[in-house]
């Protein structure tokens, strides 16, 4: 699975894009280990649980909803994967073809929510690729169990795990600026963001977007025999994703000024990589237009949501219904009597697609958008 697909799945993942900005829930946990992982860059020198994000409203927010920052199953270590099950047939041996079909195993447990067996697996997978002193098995399993970890709620082990590959990683001589190495950087920075670990989250963050940004340039000119246009992509991609992740983290300081930058950009590597109709295309879009709308700047909103609606239909875009809800919000917060009479038909049409749906936590909120609208009307026709 490239970075094409993972961060589609990351977006198609969130039900929701709701929350002007984002609220932490911390979990307890013990830290792992006091001193920097051998060779890891010094950012990494503290670990840290990882916490449950949701959307929230912040104090003072305008009511504006964006997506909460989804954990990611590891794109490094299906590009791993994809460069060990490839191997020529003949190139493995009876040992190594066990580990590949074991760690294909696993992988389809955890894409069915069998945790207890993929983790099974992996601990026998584990111990065969190391009685094999296979290097790619080993840091494969172990991205693998740290997303079980993280899946099961177990912080504590997931970032010691994901530190753990790392390390073999580059002991294999993997550079800390290949795609894989960032994949795990990226997932590690949302852990301390999450955590509201600040310095730990935005060093990260640069350390990820300055080593790709820098990549992109270096590899743009390079020939297709030395480089193909699908590596090109993957790691524009990576930049994109990276950008997108922080931005919401951004969002979640309230500094969103620099979070509509992040996502600007982000946009424009969407919309360059995968088009107009792709669903990160839609979700950045309205990304931009809920940052906008809790900034106060209204009609730069509407016209970002006003260009993700009809995509977003013309695309069946899932969360369709979502995007109607926030042009609605957004028309509201206009306050013109034609604003809040187009903004009550748009609520009426989000509530009935979020019904069919059956989206409750949106039925919800549409109930409430569409009793603020009330009171708002009620007003108006006092005033006139």
């Amino acid at each position: 699975m490239n970075v094409r697909t993972v961060w589609s799945l990351g977006n198609l993942s969130r039900t929701a894009l709701r929350g002007a900005a984002l609220r932490c829930v911390q979990t307890a946990g013990r830290r792992w280990g006091g001193t920097r992982a051998r060779g890891l860059p010094s950012w990494y020198s503290r670990g840290s649980p990882l916490c449950v994000m949701g959307a929230g409203r912040r104090a003072g927010s305008r009511d504006s909803y964006l997506r909460p920052p989804f954990i990611l199953m590891s794109a490094a270590a299906f590009s791993i994967f994809s460069k060990l099950h490839k191997e020529e047939e003949e190139d493995l041996s009876e040992s190594e073809q066990q580990i590949v079909y074991l760690l294909k195993k696993a992988k389809l447990s955890i894409m069915k929510g069998e945790m207890d067996e993929a983790e099974e697996i992996l601990h026998g997978t584990l111990h065969l690729a190391q009685e094999n002193k296979s290097k790619r098995a080993i840091i494969y399993t172990y991205d693998l169990m740290a997303n079980v970890a993280l899946l099961r709620g177990q912080y504590d082990n997931a970032e010691k795990l994901f530190k753990t590959t790392m390390v073999y990683m580059l002991e294999s001589g993997i550079k800390q600026d290949d795609n894989s190495f960032l994949e795990i950087s990226l997932k590690l920075a949302s852990i301390y963001a999450s955590q509201n670990k600040k310095d730990l989250a935005v060093a990260g963050y640069q350390f990820c977007i300055l080593s790709l940004e820098e990549k992109t340039k270096m590899e743009k000119d390079l020939p297709q025999d030395i480089l193909t246009a699908e590596e090109k992509t993957n790691t524009r991609l990576l930049l994109g994703l990276s950008l997108d992740s922080y931005a919401r983290y951004l969002v979640s300081q309230s500094q969103l000024l620099h979070a509509q930058v992040m996502l600007e950009r982000a946009l424009h590597i969407s919309k360059e990589e995968q088009g107009d109709l792709h669903p990160q295309t839609i979700t950045l879009l309205n990304d931009l237009a809920t940052v906008m709308e809790a900034q106060g700047r209204y009609d730069e909103a509407y016209g970002f949501v006003s260009q993700a609606l009809p995509l977003a239909e013309k695309a069946d875009h899932p969360d369709y219904h979502i995007l109607l809800t926030n042009m609605a919000t957004i028309l509201m917060h206009q306050g013109g009597m034609k604003h809040l009479a187009d903004a009550e038909g748009i609520f009426r049409e989000a509530l009935k697609k979020a019904e069919e749906k059956k989206d409750a936590i949106s039925v919800q909120y549409i109930q409430e958008g569409l009793s603020k609208l009330n009171s708002r009307k009620e007003e108006k026709s006092q005033k006139i």
